[in-house]
């Protein structure tokens, strides 16, 4: 449904009634009830009510919090940007410790701005709201909050606001897991020409230092024709890209009733007329199949892009990452790759002090980092995560040893990520245009399909458009352009 009709729904539905007990019925019966709410605020404040909606974390956290958006603006909210506003949510992460203590200390900000705005709401979610020592921390020093829910109940959030305006006190609603997906909510996306689309929820890999399973509960599949009807009804509304969704796209399809493997789903999404550009995140190296390769060898949608988190390269902290592949089994995997998809981009997530690593160990992360050839990778000094099994491991290194190893393995992948990214000068490559630049208003931003940022003069006008572009000069890690 588009907003339209949507709104056509409230305007049927008697929020003075009785609520549905069936979903997605029910949370539209409390979105009309929340815009009956929202309606009084406005006749108070002579004004519509701001929101903002502030996402800390990953690719699934921002899909979550464009749902959110979408609820609110359903409901009469006007969306900001700025967090002085009448109403504000956290959608929080907790892959590290410190993110937690960001938002911690964003609290501490709005506590003042609560104080002099007597109509402001605060609300929390996402992940970091899964953790029982947080949930009793927020109660115990940051009372002032309205409403905090976790990652399984995020439809819910209508009927949760509602609550806020009928009780006192803070609402807390927050489940362990769930088998539950609800279609067909609202949904305010940021590109009116690409998109994400979660395809799945939850991660049964527990590696070791990963908090993800037990915050974001087991995998759980969408079923392909929701995935299909839900990106033919975004390519309608003019998306030409959409991302993929998930902790780990490669078991998709494995607890449906009828099993479909992911490399099925691709093929089936790539029939959908007028999309152009397909994605995905984030692949697992120990479940990438052969037949999964054949189809984006064979692909004219699905971008020329692999995001494969290696972790590290040494077979011994790998075990202990619980990650399920050998230095070995992966380079053996991105040599495959790489020979049946000559142009394809591979990029990485590297972990640099895992407990018990070596200077040893670290070299075979290089070893690895020198023979993938990575156009970028993301490298991450290891945090210690409370409730993993790697925070209680003995033989934690300490930051004096890591940092010279993290430097060497960051200055290994910015110089082999150069010489990479540079194999594309004087070529020509379709690109679509994203944005005007951050700091040239003369200039475009676009991605090539590998995920290359190609800058470029240019109008606003061909924002969400595909070009053709000629790439002049590299600098590094983006290319400067011109439209053909």
């Amino acid at each position: 449904m588009n907003r339209n009709e949507m709104l056509e729904r409230l305007t049927s539905i008697d929020p003075a009634g009785q609520a549905p007990a069936n979903e997605p019925e029910r949370q539209y019966f409390y979105i009309a009830k929340l815009k009956k709410h929202v309606e009084t605020v406005i006749a108070e404040l002579g004004r519509k009510p701001t929101c903002c909606v502030t996402t800390f974390g990953c690719q699934m956290n921002s899909r979550d919090s464009e749902k959110l958006a979408g609820i609110l603006e359903l409901a009469g909210y006007e969306l900001i940007e700025d967090e002085n506003a009448d109403f504000v949510i956290f959608n929080t992460c907790t892959v590290r410790d410190n993110a937690n203590q960001r938002v911690y200390g964003r609290l501490g900000e709005l506590k003042g701005m609560k104080k002099r705005n007597p109509f402001m709401k605060i609300a929390l979610c996402g992940c970091m709201m899964q953790e029982p020592s947080v949930i009793e921390k927020i109660k115990k020093s940051y009372g002032f909050v309205d409403l905090i829910f976790g990652t399984h109940n995020i439809y819910k959030f209508a009927e949760l606001m509602v609550a806020t305006f009928e009780q006192k006190g803070m609402v807390i609603d927050i489940w362990q897991d769930t088998d539950k997906i609800v279609e067909d909510l609202p949904v305010e996306r940021k590109y009116p020409f690409k998109s994400g689309i979660n395809i799945m929820f939850g991660c049964n890999n527990f590696c070791s230092y990963c908090i993800v399973p037990y915050v974001r509960g087991r995998e759980r599949s969408r079923n392909p024709q929701d995935i299909i009807k839900e990106i033919t009804d975004l390519v309608a509304e003019g998306v030409v890209e959409i991302m993929l969704l998930g902790q780990n796209v490669n078991s998709y399809g494995k607890n449906l009733k009828e099993p479909m493997t992911f490399a099925r789903l691709l093929q089936e999404i790539e029939k959908i007329e007028g999309l152009k550009r397909i994605r995905f995140m984030t692949s697992h190296p120990k479940d990438l199949s052969d037949e999964l390769i054949e189809v984006m060898k064979n692909s004219k949608k699905i971008c020329r892009h692999l995001h494969l988190p290696l972790q590290s390269g040494s077979t011994r902290i790998l075990t202990a990452m619980n990650r399920r592949y050998t230095k070995e089994q992966y380079l053996a995997l991105a040599e495959k790759i790489k020979a049946a998809i000559p142009d394809i981009s591979i990029t990485t997530d590297i972990i640099v002090g895992f407990p018990g690593e070596t200077a040893e160990d670290v070299e075979e992360t290089i070893d690895v980092i020198k023979k993938v050839g990575y156009d970028n990778a993301f490298t991450f000094i290891y945090s210690k995560r409370t409730g993993t099994p790697a925070a209680a491991m003995e033989n934690q290194v300490s930051e004096e040893e890591v940092k010279p190893l993290f430097d060497k393995v960051l200055k290994t992948v910015q110089e082999m990520a150069r010489k990479r990214v540079q194999r594309f000068a004087g070529q020509t490559a379709e690109v679509l245009v994203e944005e005007v630049n951050d700091h040239d208003d003369s200039l475009l931003t676009g991605r090539m399909s590998n995920n290359t940022l190609v800058h470029f003069p240019g109008d606003a006008s061909l924002i969400g458009t595909l070009q053709t572009v000629k790439l002049k000069e590299c600098h590094g890690f983006y290319y400067m352009g011109e439209i053909l």
